[in-house]
């Protein structure tokens, strides 16, 4: 069987949510309501099949002119080391590149697969103060999680921040 790669659309809202529900209860990733989807909506792209079934997803959220952070990057078990995630993957890669971006942030139980595609533990980032300033007031939880505000330890715990230059 082969799939595609695509820009989502507002009908893909209840699959995106369908897909990552389990992952929000097994605590792998962070549940979101429905509004926070249509909101992020043109982040998204969306894997599917030969028949239109979504097969997985993946968002690229701007965090910084410089910077995005990887989210939501599911995919359906039954499609799970087929190449779905690399190719959702490498489609969010190529709009991080085309808007301009030169560092990708994720935060992860998955470090295996993000290794493969580059990311490396993050250490100690250093941010200019001013743009630290900027960031930090932030209501983005993605930012929060990028800087390791304490105010978003205990979502994360157990999972790895990594980071990738591209």
């Amino acid at each position: 069987m082969t799939f595609s790669v695509r820009a989502a659309r507002t009908s893909d809202v209840p699959f995106i949510q369908a897909l990552v529900e389990p992952l929000v209860q097994r605590r792998i990733l962070l549940g979101k309501d429905s509004v926070v989807f249509y909101e992020a909506i043109q982040e998204f792209r969306i894997a599917e099949d030969e028949t239109g079934n979504v097969i997985g997803c993946g968002a690229l959220h701007v965090i910084w002119q410089d910077l995005a952070e990887v989210r939501t990057l599911a995919v359906i078990d039954e499609w799970l080391h087929r190449g779905v995630g690399h190719a959702l993957m490498g489609q969010l890669e190529a709009d991080a590149r085309d808007l301009g971006l030169t560092r990708l942030f994720c935060l992860t139980f998955e470090v295996p697969f993000f290794t493969r595609h580059g990311f490396e533990p993050m250490t100690e980032e250093p941010i200019d103060p001013a743009v630290y300033l900027e960031l930090v007031r932030s209501p983005d939880e993605g930012v929060a999680e990028f800087l390791d505000l304490a105010r978003v330890k205990p979502n994360t715990l157990g999972n790895t921040r990594m980071i990738k230059r591209i």
